[in-house]
């Protein structure tokens, strides 16, 4: 039955913030409007939503709902982690139009180049799903010492990690920095696109209802240096990934984040003009990035070359 009358039922968008959906504590917002070419560089587009505009508050509660969950999650098997990325795979496909729609607008692209992007950034799930298990046989393993000892290393996940998602890749390079994140039993204070963070937030929506547990992934929008400053000098995050920022906010937070010891993980350069290629193949370097290694002796029962043991 036609309703020409009828008001469109316009989206709210929230942030994510330990499983659940608040509005910035400030109650502020910004405007986000569409962009008109791949560069952006096109001027004003149409008005699409009103985002939440997040304060310091709002990333200080952040990280306490990203240390909450870190042990159930850090504690949950390799297995188990796999199983979640998979599904937020499995629930993006079932939803792959609206992430096409909204992917197309915050970055200027045609639907079929949007649909690709989308595509690509499902397949990403997946690939980080299948090394939930196995990058512990990589980059773990028992060591070669003189003496009669086991001398084994395993790798851990650091803790809560913040992450300033890619300013010109809204959903490929967002899911790019968070996957792997989470991948290895950390937890995630992601900093959408300033620019484009509508992805971002439906992406929140997604994760709600994909198995994974509250607070392992907090997603906040809006301006990326007044969300980071706090987050890079907070005595609780303990590592940062500066993708998303410029170079003089990239050397600002890493001075900050070294007050107590953050690991940090730097802008990959790329040449002069170019953005980075987010479609380009993965490997384990954001994998092992916030991975610290445990090494563990342990006597062999030998306790001396004649062969005696106890």
């Amino acid at each position: 039955m036609s309703e020409p009358n009828r008001l469109s039922v316009f989206k709210t968008y929230k942030l994510y913030v330990g499983g659940k959906f608040p509005r910035s504590e400030s109650g502020r917002v910004y405007e986000v409007t569409t962009q008109k070419s791949a560069t952006g560089a096109a001027g004003r587009g149409t008005w699409l939503a009103n985002a939440p505009l997040s304060s310091r508050k709002d990333a200080r509660d952040a990280v306490v709902a990203a240390r909450k969950a870190f042990g159930g999650w850090s504690g949950a098997t390799a297995y188990n982690r796999g199983q979640v990325l998979y599904r937020v795979a499995e629930m993006l496909e079932g939803r792959k139009d609206q992430f096409v729609r909204e992917v197309a607008d915050a970055e200027g692209l045609s639907k079929s180049r949007a649909a690709a992007v989308v595509d690509a950034a499902i397949d990403r799930w997946v690939w980080y799903a299948g090394w939930t298990d196995k990058i512990g046989q990589v980059v773990g393993g028992a060591n070669p010492v003189a003496g009669p000892f086991l001398n084994l290393s395993t790798p851990e996940p650091t803790g809560v990690v913040a992450v300033l998602a890619p300013q010109e890749s809204s959903f490929l390079g967002l899911v790019s920095v968070i996957a792997p994140v989470i991948a290895t039993g950390n937890t995630a204070v992601v900093v959408a696109s300033a620019r484009s963070p509508l992805p971002a937030l439906s992406l929140g929506e997604v994760l709600a209802t994909s198995d994974l547990p509250g607070g392992v992934v907090n997603i906040l929008s809006g301006r990326t240096a007044e969300i980071a400053a706090p987050l890079a000098s907070h005595q609780d995050v303990n590592a940062i990934d500066l993708t998303g920022a410029d170079p003089d906010l990239a050397k600002e937070l890493e001075i900050a984040a070294a007050d107590n010891l953050k690991r940090v993980l730097r802008p990959q350069p790329v040449d002069a003009g170019r953005a980075a290629d987010w479609t380009a193949d993965q490997d384990t370097h954001r994998l092992t990035a916030f991975l610290e290694t445990k090494t563990v002796w342990h006597p062999t029962g030998a306790l001396g070359v004649s062969g005696s043991s106890y």
